[in-house]
């Protein structure tokens, strides 16, 4: 509705725009004002005379989402202006500066060294000095060891059997490491990707941001009020684009803070998700994982469909609170330590005990799948070792 209220404006203002009244300030350029007169009058009526002093975001929150649209979008003209009203409206030297660091990996590199230079010129002309960039905490945020054991077993199901460098980069350095500086706080941080999301059209991932937004403090009114903020500085289709996907997400964190989050139904349809290969990290041999899922705490149950060819297995591991697989298809083995190896067939239920050294996989010459589910304790659900060797295998019953 908001949205549609701004929309209004801007059409009633189009029919017939009102001369300014005397004494009031101006903020568009004169370029404007003699170029375009009506685009004049909606940036000084409009835009700076109502959308920034509206009270559901404040003039910090909306000069960081200004700011980082202004980089997402690599529009270098308006951000001289832009970063002199961030820090006059209270975003600190070092904010600036972290905000460029962070969306070089939301809107690459290239735009935010051309950010670099006019945050330079800025800084200089405001008699800002380097150690001003630095900001006092030095201890990283505190993180939900659970939810982060989620996301990274999320981001290896997504990208390791494709693009097992980029999954790397992603759990070790953007989430690692960038997501953990403390010169942003994490809401902060949550802030400006959500901006850069919507600002460059890259909609995909904005679920998993506006949730892991209000998880970090954004509340419900102020991701509203980004997008209808961004309405003016991405344009349009892009904010209207992102309202389907906020929608989505309130009425899901609504359900579950509600008690309903239990009631809701989830299937995950056969082939929504992609096949991954097997990192040869943890396996040997051809290994496929499917329909791989993490629950959400409280719960804490994880698993996927575990496709082995003849002749590949696991490597040893343990899991903290044990492990349950079912086979559904072909034959295989299984070990614990100092144990005999055990055959496998389809309809049989394998548990395994907390923290006991084991393997499983292929026979030599058939295939086998299996759903493996476990539980995480701490976050962690298993504790990979090193390969089955050749021998051991071979020891397996022929």
């Amino acid at each position: 509705m908001k949205l549609l209220a701004a929309v209004l404006a801007l059409c009633s203002l189009a029919a017939g725009a009102q001369a300014q009244q005397p004494g009031s300030p101006r903020v568009a350029p004169p370029d404007m004002q003699a170029i375009t007169p009506p685009l004049a009058t909606y940036t000084d009526d409009v835009l700076f005379g109502d959308v920034w002093k509206r009270p559901e975001l404040g003039p910090r929150d909306r000069s960081l989402v200004t700011v980082a649209a202004l980089i997402a979008g690599g529009h270098t003209q308006q951000m001289t202006g832009h970063f002199n009203r961030a820090l006059d409206n209270g975003v600190k030297p070092g904010e600036i500066a972290a905000v460029i660091t962070h969306l070089a990996f939301y809107a690459g590199w290239p735009r935010a060294v051309s950010a670099i230079g006019v945050a330079k010129e800025v800084f200089a002309r405001r008699g800002i000095a380097a150690d001003a960039l630095t900001l006092g905490s030095s201890e990283p945020p505190a993180v939900d060891p659970a939810r982060e054991a989620a996301r990274a077993a999320a981001v290896e199901a997504q990208m390791g059997g494709t693009v097992p460098a980029l999954a790397r980069y992603t759990n070790s350095v953007l989430f690692g490491d960038l997501w953990r500086r403390p010169d942003l706080t994490p809401r902060d941080r949550s802030l400006v990707t959500v901006v850069a999301l919507i600002a460059t059209g890259q909609v995909d991932q904005l679920t998993f941001h506006i949730d892991r937004g209000m998880a970090n403090g954004l509340t419900r009114t102020e991701v509203s009020e980004t997008i209808t903020h961004l309405a003016f500085y991405a344009g349009w289709p892009r904010a209207v684009s992102a309202i389907a996907v906020a929608k989505a997400v309130f009425e899901s964190r609504q359900a579950a803070q509600s008690g309903k989050g239990g009631m809701l139904l989830e299937i995950m349809r056969r082939g929504s998700q992609p096949t991954v290969q097997g990192s040869p990290d943890f396996f040997t041999g051809s290994v496929s994982v499917d329909q791989r899922f993490q629950r959400k705490d409280p719960a804490r149950v994880g698993g996927g469909i575990v496709t082995f060819q003849p002749g590949a297995r696991t490597a040893w591991h343990t899991h903290p609170l044990g492990q349950t697989l079912i086979v559904t298809s072909g034959t295989g083995w299984v070990q614990l330590e100092g144990g005999p190896v055990e055959e496998i067939n389809a309809g049989d239920v394998v548990w395994i005990p907390a923290n006991l050294r084991h393997w499983h996989g292929a026979t030599a010459g058939t295939a086998m799948s299996h759903v493996a589910i476990a539980e995480a304790l701490d976050g962690k659900s298993v504790d990979w070792m090193e390969q089955v060797s050749e021998q051991q295998y071979r020891r397996a019953p022929r």
